[in-house]
């Protein structure tokens, strides 16, 4: 869990660090025409762009999961597919918490022109809660 967490957290920020360093705000680069581009923008809200100006609700409620998944993990079952949901959930949450901390926002930049813009945390997040379904839907079938 801890690996992957740590993994996403530094590939996401390494991301948004080269990002930010080299594009403009506001700045789309075509990577496939029309389809995906590389859009710098800071998203003070949560997805999709909700609830702007809510920064410190955001920085309480992912350090609340955080330690949530830290302690569920040390009191649960240790399962591969739980180890994975928990690790991508908590990198994500993690890389999206840096960028609230030390900016006040997250850095978006993955625009595929049908969905708001998102990033790797973004990603990891949907990843892991897909993952934790996929597990909780496992654990019914037992009972």
């Amino acid at each position: 869990m801890y690996f992957i967490a740590i993994f996403i957290i530094l590939l996401d920020q390494w991301i948004k660090n080269i990002i930010s360093n080299n594009m403009i705000f506001n700045q789309s680069i075509p990577v496939i025409k029309d389809i995906f581009h590389l859009t710098y923008i800071k998203n003070s809200g949560a997805g999709f762009g909700i609830l702007q100006g809510f920064k410190n609700f955001f920085i309480v409620i992912t350090i609340v999961i955080a330690i949530i998944i830290i302690i569920y993990h040390y009191k649960k079952e240790k399962s591969l597919l739980l180890n994975l949901a928990a690790g991508f959930i908590l990198g994500g949450a993690a890389g999206n918490l840096i960028d609230r901390i030390r900016w006040g926002y997250v850095i978006d930049y993955l625009d595929f022109r049908i969905w708001p813009v998102f990033n790797l945390a973004d990603s990891s997040l949907v990843l892991g809660v897909g993952l934790l379904i996929v597990y909780l839907w496992k654990y019914e079938e037992r009972l």
